[in-house]
């Protein structure tokens, strides 16, 4: 590591990375992606070099894994901390998108090896995370891992935020990932609960926890004292979860929208490029929704860099 990036933040984006097949009339294409993954590239595409961003997961040893972590590393995403796993492999979804271009997904991924993270042959080992000062995942994150490590990792989050470090929590709610709606209520209370940075999507905490409006989900936000951040809207543009003293900025509509997919990932990535180097919340939901704006008028998770 070099000295600037010893002077630089440590980012962990941890979750699940898959094998995408993106359909369209004329067959298939294969890529990369996830949310915790995508959220760590356009993160590393809006850092300075001086900032390490690193993807925290588990793969397999077989091609596609290799092919996996090759991607990742030649988005400039530390594979340092992506784990190998002998005989499990990486989950796979297909997608495909509407004219209007909203998503539909099939997935295959009940044992991929990412559901094994942080379980090491003596136990739950959270050494992977060890050294960072953010740690981002999301309620996918969780949902992939059993209860007994949910709870472990919750632990190693307090103390890590008594230490100084600053846990970002996005609630993507997929309600197949989960046992039941009660379930899922408890672990993603829990987490806004500890969250220093929160990042929820309106239509996701309204799903999940039947809220009726976007007041209600501030005033629930609020309630439970979830860290500083922006509830998206899409289109809309995002809303500040604490009040502000100053008015917002204006957030104009993605001028083409193609390809939701990435969307919500996207504006994590821009906004904590911002709010993490200079602690401008109106800036850093500007940069989130300016991202996004542009990574939904692509096809795919992640779209070229060149365009970002």
């Amino acid at each position: 590591m070099t000295d600037d990036m010893e002077n630089g933040l440590k980012i962990a984006c941890v979750g699940e990375a898959m094998v995408e097949l993106s359909l369209d009339g004329s067959g298939a294409s294969l890529g990369f992606a996830g949310d915790s993954l995508n959220t760590a590239v356009y993160l590393r595409r809006m850092l300075g070099k001086e900032h390490q961003v690193a993807f925290v997961s588990k793969v397999g040893v077989d091609v596609l894994s290799n092919r996996l972590a090759a991607f990742v590393e030649a988005e400039g995403v530390s594979v340092s901390r992506l784990e190998r796993h002998e005989t499990r492999l990486p989950g796979l979804y297909a997608i495909s998108t509407d004219d209007a271009g909203e998503r539909s997904f099939l997935y295959w991924r009940e044992n991929s090896a990412a559901r094994l993270l942080f379980q090491g042959n003596m136990g739950l080992d959270f050494s992977v995370l060890d050294g960072f000062d953010v740690v981002y995942l999301s309620a996918i994150s969780l949902a992939i891992l059993p209860q007994e490590v949910r709870d472990g990792l919750f632990s190693w989050i307090a103390r890590f935020r008594v230490a100084g470090g600053r846990f970002v929590f996005d609630s993507n709610w997929r309600p197949r990932l989960w046992e039941s709606v009660e379930e899922a209520r408890r672990v993603v209370e829990r987490a806004w609960r500890l969250s220093d940075i929160a990042l929820p999507s309106v239509d996701d905490e309204m799903a999940l926890f039947d809220d009726p409006d976007e007041q209600a989900v501030l005033k629930r936000l609020r309630s439970w004292h979830a860290g500083d951040g922006a509830l998206k809207r899409g289109s809309e543009g995002p809303v500040a979860i604490w009040p502000q003293d100053v008015d917002p900025p204006a957030f104009e509509p993605a001028e083409n929208v193609v390809d939701t997919t990435a969307a919500g990932d996207s504006f994590n990535a821009g906004f904590l490029g911002r709010y993490l180097t200079d602690g401008n919340l109106n800036g850093a939901m500007l940069a989130g929704h300016e991202l996004a704006s542009k990574v939904v008028g692509c096809r795919g998770a992640i779209i070229p860099r060149a365009l970002t």
